[in-house]
Formats: C-alpha cells, structure tokens, sequence
C-alpha cells in the first residue's frame, strides 16, 4: 500500500495541511493553570475587603474585658436561651415536616413536581417581613386557620413562644428540604431496588436502606436549618413581636440593645458570629471543599 507523501513548498519547507491553521510566528506567550489576570486583582482585593472588613471591625471594636459579664446578664442569658430552644424546635418541626416533603419530590412522579419544588424554595428568596405578614393573615386569631385554631382549641399563636417557633421554622424549612433532596437524587436506588426484591416492604425500605443514604444530606440540611432559625429576625418579630422573656431572641435582643447599649449588641453579635463559623466549620467537607 501506497502511504500518501507530505508534499514541499518550493523552498522545501513543508506545505500546510489543508484545513489546519498555519503556525503563528513571533513570541509565544507562557500561560500558567491558575494565573489571574492583573484586571481582576484588584476588583477581587476590593470584594474580599468589602466582606471582611465588617466581621474584623466587629471583632476589634467588642468589649472583650467586660465581654462574660456582658453574657452573664439576665437579659442576654434569657435571650440566648430562647434563641437556643426555638431554633431547636424549629429543626425539630422540619425534620418531621422535610424528610417527607424532600422524599416526595425526589422520590415521586406527579404533575406539576417541579412547581411544588419551586414554591418550597419561595421563602428562600421571600423578604422575611413579607413571611411574618402571610403567617399573620394565616395562623393570626383572624387568619384563615387560626380562627379555628383560636376558636376550637383556644390555640392562639401570634405574639408567642410557639409563633417564634412557626416563624422559625417557616422560614428554616427550605435549606432542610433542598439538602435532603438533593442527597435523596443523588443517592444509588439500585440498593432499594434489591431491598424490594428481598421482600422488604416500603417503610421498612425507607427506614433501614433510604435514609441510611441521605444521612449525610440530612445533617447538612438540619444544621443548616438551626443556623437560619437561631439568625432569624424578620419573620419573628413580625409574626411574634419582642417581648423580652418570650419572644425576644438574639438577633431581636441585638436590633434593641442598639439603641441602649451599643457594646451589649456587638457581645450579643459575637455569639452568632461565632455560631456561623461553627457552621461552616462543620459543614466545610460538604459545601465549601472544592472540587477536583
């Protein structure tokens, strides 16, 4: 067999193969995986700056010689203390809530699933105000289910404990059912499947092989969720006012002790903080390890 030859230009250099871009002459430019353009640096300098700068000022400007005795006053104690048990309760009334609502929309095939997906992810995104105004006009003493709540039961839940709690958990809920679902998608069914085969029923599959899988997602979900419960504001003093005692949480006990006393609110602003690094911390594995 004839092997086609590599034709010659007249001077003997090689000619060009058709179709191939010819050779670009002059200096080659050394290009570095990872380089940053000059432009970029000190746009990026600048938005590092701009998200920092604020959490290091409230670092350097707290009172950190009086900072227990700051801890240590009834108020903040009953604050912090309020913050804690809601917020718990808040994950509580997701985890029971969320799992089943994560399974049903990864797990299950009906109409309109991607609009359901949608609106749980709507107060996400919904001002937290606007949230404690539809909780009112719903679970209010004249709301469209609290009138029965107020009337059948004697159940009355605005300006509460337990409406810091709903409005915790409403607006909570999202990170925990997105997380789930998300760990519930990605999960390999083919061991469902054989736990079928075997003649396992349903729940029992739920139980002993579904849930097993999603465990990570689900404690990613759930400490995600306590962190927005325990920082929410907007929703809470909306829907659950400030009463100190009973409804006052951190961020409410920090938006007050503004106006009174400054270095209370940044001590009171230094225990979330710290709260959100404990967060991160804890779920660096999962959300913030980057890929390879």
């Amino acid at each position: 067999m004839n092997l086609p030859t590599r034709r010659r230009a007249p001077n003997g250099a090689a000619a060009r193969t058709p179709g191939r871009p010819a050779p670009r002459s002059g200096k080659r430019r050394n290009y570095r995986a990872g380089s940053i353009p000059a432009l970029l640096v000190i746009p990026a300098v600048l938005g590092l700056a701009f998200l920092v700068l604020p959490l290091a000022g409230l670092v350097l400007e707290a009172p950190w010689g009086t900072l227990l005795s700051r801890l240590a006053d009834p108020a903040v104690l009953a604050a912090l203390r309020l913050s804690l048990i809601a917020a718990t309760s808040a994950t509580g009334i997701c985890l029971v809530l969320g799992i089943p609502l994560a399974w049903l929309l990864a797990r299950s095939e009906f109409p309109g699933r991607r609009f359901l997906r949608a609106l749980v992810t709507v107060p996400l995104v919904l001002p937290p105000v606007v949230g404690g105004v539809a909780l009112l006009l719903v679970l209010g003493r004249n709301g469209l289910v609290g009138q029965y709540l107020q009337s059948w039961f004697g159940v009355s839940l605005p300006f509460t404990t337990a409406g810091v709690i709903v409005a915790e958990a409403f607006v909570a809920m999202p990170f925990l059912v997105i997380a789930v679902d998300g760990a519930l998608r990605g999960a390999d069914r083919r061991f469902e499947e054989a736990a079928a085969t075997l003649g396992a029923s349903r729940w029992r599959i739920f139980r002993k092989v579904t849930l097993p899988m999603a465990a990570p997602g689900i404690a990613a979900g759930a400490v995600l969720c306590w962190a927005r419960a325990l920082g929410e504001f907007g929703a809470t003093i909306t829907f659950a006012g400030n009463f100190p005692g009973e409804t006052q949480t951190m961020p409410l006990a920090v938006y007050l002790a503004l106006e009174s006393d400054p270095q209370t609110a940044i001590v009171l602003s230094l225990v979330l903080l710290a709260v959100s690094v404990a967060v991160l911390v804890i779920l660096r594995d999962k959300w913030i390890r980057p890929t390879s």
